[in-house]
């Protein structure tokens, strides 16, 4: 991930292996995106979210356990991703378990943290209740700064702990503010151009820019295996988010899945609209899903592209029933826009530029606010909010609170007491009524 590409000030969660670092990045951006159980190591590359606290917004990253001196491939390759988090971050929160007491390894953790001139904050962990925060006071031997007790499963001081870190944070730059006000229309458009080893991607670039239209510079990227290419097209200027180098490595064949997904994931960081090539002959496969995820957890538009669509043999039918497949194996995806193409013979590659450029107009959109009122009155007189814990959910107000990525936060009486299943009801008629096709959309609902 580049810096220069990430607007929001940045915070990694540090720590060794099982100290509840996922559940600590679950608890604070308020929703289950990391994997959490008792086995150490489950996270292995980083993952990002946004999170917000108080008005100021901030990227999360979880990091996997802290391993040292491991001869294993991944556990090294989870370690040097830990080390580009700390290098990527402005601020740093370091997870201790404070129920297990200051370990060899943390001590370890403490000494490379020492070196950072980034604020730490030290989070003693498993604390659940105040009998335990006599253990607290020894973390202070650690040396990067006053311990702070909290239990990231309950949620107890988290809120203190938050105020805290966010006054540690870099004030929005005046750069930025400026670039806010930069008409939307002029806005570059960077598309990563990800999938799975050998789906076509390479191939996908080269017939992007042989076309003989387009004006092209190549300017090699600052990541290791990546290439930021802008061209124009359409008068619209774009920067094509390359990651179709993939490094093979004969001693790590057992990991080049693994390199492969955190590769695709610092291009989709850096990128507005993600395009998945899929090969037609395989569908969607897991891997492809896992991408997926990373698009919708990053709020990142998507598009989809069929490739290698000149090798499947075809009738009359065989489209509508490849597109009803798609649509069955990406179940909750399948607001994605796809397009059957061809990139070795160049057939429809542009038509998925087309749809990008949508996807992007779709993602900044803003809807005002008596529209959305309109909408929320209309869906809730065809399905009012069930109620749940023997309360009644009222929902009053609904505003567009964000773009890039959208978010809409509806104020209601009880907010934890609306249920997923009317949250996704609320979505898809969100999405019947004003489209954002490809655009991964956030709910928020507040206390009135």
């Amino acid at each position: 991930m580049k810096k220069s590409a990430q607007s929001k000030p940045v915070v990694a969660i540090i720590g060794r292996p099982n100290v509840g670092k996922s559940t600590l990045f679950n608890r604070i951006i308020q929703r289950r995106e990391a994997i959490v159980h008792d086995l150490p190591g489950v996270t292995r590359d980083r993952n990002y979210a946004e999170a917000d606290w108080t008005g100021r917004e901030f990227v999360l990253v979880d990091t996997g356990g802290y391993f040292s001196g491991s001869k294993d491939i991944i556990e090294r390759a989870v370690l040097q991703q830990v080390h580009e988090a700390i290098d990527e971050a402005h601020a740093l929160i370091f997870c201790v378990d404070g129920r297990a007491g200051v370990s060899a390894l943390d001590s370890e953790i403490a000494g490379i943290l020492q070196k950072q001139s980034k604020p730490v904050m030290l989070a003693v962990n498993k604390i659940d209740d105040g009998k335990a925060e006599s253990l607290v006071a020894e973390f202070y031997k650690l040396g990067v700064g006053e311990p702070y007790a909290i239990a990231a499963a309950n949620g107890r001081l988290i809120g203190d702990f938050l105020d805290e870190l966010v006054k540690r944070l870099p004030p929005p730059s005046e750069e930025q503010s400026a670039s806010d006000e930069v008409d939307d229309e002029q806005k570059t458009l960077r598309l990563a151009v990800v999938g799975r080893p050998n789906v076509g991607k390479s191939s996908f670039v080269n017939a992007i820019l042989g076309h003989d239209k387009l004006i092209v510079t190549e300017i090699p990227g600052t990541t290791r295996d990546a290439i930021d290419t802008p061209f124009d097209y359409k008068d619209q200027h774009i920067i094509l988010v390359d990651t179709a180098g993939l490094r093979k490595r004969a001693h790590v064949k057992e990991s080049i899945e693994f390199y492969s997904t955190v590769r695709t994931r610092d291009a989709i960081v850096a990128a507005d609209v993600a395009l998945l090539l899929i090969d037609a002959q395989d569908g969607a496969t897991d891997q492809d899903l896992h991408i997926l995820s990373d698009v919708v957890r990053l709020r990142k538009g998507l598009v989809i592209g069929i490739n290698k669509w000149d090798l499947v043999e075809k009738n009359a039918e065989t489209a509508k029933e490849h597109e009803i497949a798609l649509r069955e194996r990406l179940r909750k995806f399948d607001y994605a826009p796809s397009v059957f193409i061809s990139a070795l013979k160049k057939q429809r590659v542009f038509k998925l530029i087309d749809l990008a450029l949508h996807v992007h107009a779709e993602r900044r959109r803003q809807i005002r606010t008596t529209m959305l009122n309109e909408f929320l009155q209309k869906v809730i007189r065809a399905y009012p909010p069930p109620s749940m814990d023997q309360k009644e959910v009222k929902i009053t107000y609904c505003t567009q609170v964000k773009s890039a990525p959208p978010v809409f936060a509806f104020y209601c009486n009880h907010p934890t007491s609306v249920k997923a299943s009317y949250r996704q009801y609320l979505e898809n008629r969100l999405r019947q009524q004003f489209g954002f096709a490809g655009v991964p959309i956030a709910l928020s609902f507040r206390r009135k």
